[in-house]
């Protein structure tokens, strides 16, 4: 899956050599060619500054900091390419577009753009820049899906938590109401007894000695008297 990623990185700067390589040979002598005119023209430029002719004559600072940028997104793609599939393609295309500009301004000492967007009166760009502008879009629309889906995730974790927590105090309430209706029982069952059999009940069978022999003191007594 890693080869991939790189796979796709070398097409892009592939084909953003070959769009230059056009540009150079066939649109450097006619300057701008309109493909809609006032909307989307084809026109030549040498930018030595960074993305869309932003920064000029700072060659040197841009080259080092897209080294550094561009062997920073190797070793991303390399790390985390087979767990953040959708992420990495972005990085792929965002490097294949560092490097597509790096190979001119290392080789020409300059970046040739191309595409003229004139509706909104835009800069001049190209095919690498192109790439790094979409990568950059869908690795931010992936970190932003993600970030949404954690929030929604540890809200149904707290949202579970309390429903578990909900659950065992209504056990709990259960369990206090069954004894108290057992107590209620009890004394209604008790109440419905004649006043003599709540004596009976209370004596415990004071007729009858500890190993349930009845008393034969009254007849003792007679026997005496005789």
């Amino acid at each position: 899956m890693i080869v991939l990623y790189y796979l796709i990185t070398a097409f892009v700067v592939l084909f953003d050599q070959v769009t230059k390589w056009f540009a150079v040979q066939y649109l450097k002598p006619q300057f701008s060619v309109p493909l809609i005119n006032d909307v989307l023209h084809l026109t030549y430029v040498e930018n030595e500054g960074a993305a869309f002719g932003m920064l000029k004559n700072s060659r040197w600072v841009f080259m080092i900091v897209s080294a550094v940028a561009i062997a920073a997104l190797v070793i991303v793609i390399f790390r985390f390419g087979q767990k953040y599939r959708f992420a990495t393609v972005a990085v792929a295309m965002i490097l294949g577009g560092g490097i597509g500009n790096m190979i001119d301004r290392v080789r020409i000492g300059y970046v040739v753009d191309f595409i003229d967007f004139r509706l909104i009166n835009f800069a001049v760009f190209n095919v690498a820049d192109s790439f790094v502008t979409v990568g950059a879009a869908l690795l931010i629309v992936y970190l932003a899906s993600e970030m949404i889906r954690e929030s929604k995730r540890e809200k149904a974790e707290k949202a579970a938590a309390a429903s578990v927590g909900d659950d065992g105090e209504d056990i709990s309430t259960g369990e206090k109401s069954d004894e108290c209706g057992e107590s209620a029982l009890s004394d209604t069952a008790d109440s419905g007894k004649p006043e003599g059999e709540k004596a009976a009940d209370g004596d415990g069978g004071d007729s009858a000695d500890e190993d349930g022999v009845p008393s034969t003191d009254g007849a003792d007594g007679e026997e005496d008297n005789g």
